[in-house]
């Protein structure tokens, strides 16, 4: 999903999710990452998921276009829901 390619930053809306203060995600191509801090935590993109490799395993976030630079999210741990965030393109 060539429109998820940029730095995003990442909100909580609800669920499980602990405070995503400073998180954000960098994607480009079938590649990403998610950066909090020092940790750098590494996914593949799938159309619309996003698939964390190791040791993350099972972890997928699956995002839908909300408006321009914008997305939602689910994350899930074995197809399971347990929260809900929001996507801000920060570079354009």
């Amino acid at each position: 999903m060539a429109q998820l390619d940029g730095t995003w930053s990442v909100k909580r809306l609800g669920g499980l999710l602990p405070p995503l203060a400073g998180m954000r995600k960098r994607i480009d191509g079938t590649r990403g990452e998610t950066l909090v801090g020092p940790l750098h935590m590494s996914f593949e993109v799938r159309g619309n998921e996003l698939h964390y490799r190791r040791p993350l395993n099972g972890f997928v976030d699956v995002v839908e276009a909300a408006e321009p630079d914008r997305f939602r999210g689910r994350a899930t741990f074995h197809g399971r829901e347990f929260g809900r965030f929001e996507l801000r393109r920060i570079d354009v």
